[in-house]
């Protein structure tokens, strides 16, 4: 058992050997004196797919038609001859040429109905042909989603349109909330609905005045819970009241040893006088100063 694995191991590996060998003398080669020098081709690492292929779109109707009666897609020029102006301008956009809206007068012609403003069934036209192009569009998202090939673009937009039936049926709006609307609505203005006229049987409005930003005690409360926690959680951090102490201390000795002392002179100055009231004269001393 044990040499007949041994036999086909060596099997194996000599074909593989052999591969390898014929892959390198089928590469181009150079002389050289220790012999040919083989030139190896660049490393490739193949890693596998996150996602799967992409699967192919399906041809949509007009592609359809068109393979069938063999018309080929052809690129036009950007630039067309405008008859009116005798002069090139750009096919599509902004002042293009032959443009419908242009035309200050049209021609009337024998079909026409009279009385119709052809000004006007221009624009109806038009809009026919926008809204049955749109139409189009969106059948051909239905048919592209149902295989699995949506574009990656319109994968988030095509599960919200009407026609690819994975819309969610509307929310029936309660009675409740269309009051809290028309009340929001109602106070909306600059004076909050007071010179605003009412409708026969509006009741009041529940939101009286404008709701302002940042006014609510709501949120005062809870920016006041958030600042005492912080508070609380760092009060040693933010007051030590050993080293308040101790500071204080210090600049009172030093504002005492700063001080200047008090001179004598100073001193005597503020010290109140004996003598500030003269003494009574005597009776008969000025009769006698007087005589003399």
């Amino acid at each position: 058992m044990i040499v007949e694995l041994v036999k086909e191991c060596l099997t194996k590996g000599t074909e593989l050997v052999q591969s390898i060998a014929d892959k390198l003398f089928n590469l181009p080669s150079t002389e050289d004196v220790d012999g040919p020098l083989v030139q190896l081709p660049r490393p490739e690492t193949k890693l596998p797919r996150e996602k799967h292929l992409p699967v192919p779109k399906p041809p949509t109707k007009w592609e359809v038609f068109a393979k069938a009666k063999g018309i080929k897609n052809r690129k036009r020029d950007k630039v067309a001859y405008d008859e009116p102006s005798q002069s090139w301008k750009r096919r599509f956009g902004y002042d293009r040429a032959n443009d419908e809206n242009s035309v200050p007068i049209i021609e009337a012609k024998m079909t026409d109905v009279p009385g119709e403003d052809p000004f006007a069934k221009r624009q109806d036209e038009k809009k026919k042909r926008v809204e049955k192009q749109d139409k189009n569009r969106l059948q051909n998202l239905k048919q592209a989603a149902k295989v699995g090939a949506l574009p990656s673009h319109v994968q988030l937009a095509a599960t919200r349109l009407p026609i690819t039936g994975t819309q969610a049926a509307p929310k029936k709006v309660t009675k409740d909330e269309l009051g809290n609307v028309a009340g929001i609505a109602a106070t909306a203005t600059a004076s909050g609905g007071k010179f605003d006229k009412k409708l026969p049987g509006e009741k009041p409005s529940k939101h009286k005045g404008k709701f302002r930003k940042g006014k609510h005690s709501q949120e005062k409360e809870q920016t006041e819970k958030v600042l005492n926690k912080l508070m609380s959680k760092n009060s040693h951090e933010i007051l030590n009241v050993d080293k308040a102490v101790n500071m204080y201390n210090v600049k009172k000795d030093k504002k005492r040893k700063n001080r200047p002392e008090k001179s004598p002179a100073s001193s005597s100055k503020l010290k109140p006088k004996k003598n500030l009231h003269k003494k009574p004269l005597k009776k008969g001393s000025s009769s006698k100063s007087k005589g003399k």
